[in-house]
């Protein structure tokens, strides 16, 4: 005859097995990455000891102010990230718990992953310089324009480049400068036409951009709310659509006259 168990035997033989679940559960890979707020760099000056934007073909004019795209940092696409990392994580405001393929494409193989950020960067990059010169009904056969941003992988630096390119070129439009001597930070994608995208990450962004000095934050119009979810103090938000909607809205800031969009 087997033993009769007492009731605090039963519990701790049927405890086992759900600590041993719930250990697992702790320490088992899951498809998340954490992401804090990343470096900021001048577009209209050096990053990484490399001027951002050379432009040859046209005269370029001295700058005030700074223009700032903002990046995030995550872990890497083979980082092991459990939940208790995700749990950990979850309530810091300057951390942020994102599915995993919202921050990298689809597979496992980093080189692979790298590629495809360098390689949409450079997308990029030839996109702003097109928007730019198409904004201003300038040749681009006639003015060659190089961006570097050193490592910095993936699209979203391109409304910033665009709007770097502008100032280097034109300014305001009116013998001054785009930043009006400012500290503007922001994100966003943009297409030949002028189109700005929706990004990811943006509170973390807003972090980075405060914590370097920006006031102003140019954020694509469709992510106010997240913008808004954790807006550091002093960062004024200015939603936008259009390369040539966040012009029009940084001379407004800049001369005081007209309408600067808000959140």
């Amino acid at each position: 005859m087997l033993p009769r168990l007492t009731r605090p035997q039963v519990l701790a033989v049927c405890a086992a097995p759900v600590v041993a679940l719930l250990t697992t559960a702790v320490f088992a890979p899951l498809p998340f990455a954490v992401a804090q707020p990343g470096a900021t760099a001048d577009v209209l000056k050096e990053y990484q000891g490399d001027e951002v934007i050379r432009i040859s073909g046209a005269p370029t004019r001295d700058t005030e102010g700074q223009l700032r795209m903002t990046t995030i940092v995550a872990t890497g696409p083979d980082a092991h990230v459990s939940l208790g990392d995700v749990l950990g994580n979850w309530f810091d405001t300057d951390r942020a718990v994102m599915p995993r393929d919202a921050v990298y494409p689809e597979g496992d193989d980093v080189k692979e992953i790298e590629k495809y950020n360098f390689d949409q960067m450079r997308e990029s990059q030839n996109t702003a310089t097109t928007a730019a010169l198409n904004h201003l009904d300038l040749d681009g056969s006639d003015i060659d324009v190089k961006l570097d941003l050193g490592d910095v992988g993936g699209p979203s630096a391109g409304l910033l480049l665009s709007l770097g390119i502008i100032d280097k070129l034109d300014g305001d439009g009116r013998g001054g400068d785009l930043t009006g001597g400012r500290i503007i930070a922001g994100t966003g994608t943009i297409t030949a036409g002028g189109k700005v995208g929706a990004v990811g990450g943006v509170p973390l962004k807003t972090q980075a951009a405060r914590r370097d000095g920006a006031t102003v934050f140019l954020v694509p119009k469709a992510e106010c709310s997240d913008a808004q979810a954790e807006l550091p103090e002093g960062l004024r938000l200015v939603p936008v659509t259009t390369l040539e909607g966040a012009v029009d809205a940084l001379r407004a800031l800049s001369t005081g006259k007209g309408e600067v969009p808000a959140c």
